[in-house]
């Protein structure tokens, strides 16, 4: 597991079109942490090394937002309002295994669909209200390979 203090937002933004550029048709990343730790900022800038133009939003309301205008799809998913099921009726893994980059908010309500292969990102809030520890915790050889690029 590595572990990567931010400071401010910018660099989570920075840090998301770092793992962005590493990312690879198919692949999958769970992030969680709290309302506000910055999982929809750090997927701003996945967006942006992805070479997608659009402005990213969060998808708490419409559970999966698409974004189709860059090297890979990016699939952004919001799993909380699945808290008492549901997620098999969504068809997650032709997302996991489709073209394009899939990102998990709230993966714990969707844990039995997710694939063996993935990235979980871990965000902590501190004491100072601008800094966040990220976590990453790989799962399969080619996140491990990701991670250590970092």
């Amino acid at each position: 597991m590595k572990e990567v203090k931010l400071t401010d937002r910018k660099k989570t933004i920075e840090l998301g079109e770092k793992v962005g550029q590493l990312l690879k048709a198919g692949d999958v990343l769970v992030l969680d942490g709290d309302l506000g730790a910055g999982k929809t900022t750090f997927t701003k800038g996945l967006a942006k090394g992805l070479d997608i133009p659009d402005l990213i939003k969060s998808p708490t309301f419409t559970i999966i937002r698409e974004y189709h205008d860059g090297r890979l799809p990016l699939y952004h998913m919001d799993a909380y309002r699945l808290e008492n099921g549901g997620a098999e009726d969504l068809g997650l893994e032709e997302y996991f295994d489709s073209d394009g980059v899939s990102v998990v908010e709230w993966a714990q309500f969707v844990e039995d669909e997710l694939p063996a292969d993935f990235l979980a990102i871990h965000f902590k809030r501190t004491d100072d209200e601008n800094t966040r520890l990220l976590q990453f915790e790989p799962h399969g050889r080619h996140f491990e390979q990701v991670v250590t690029e970092l």
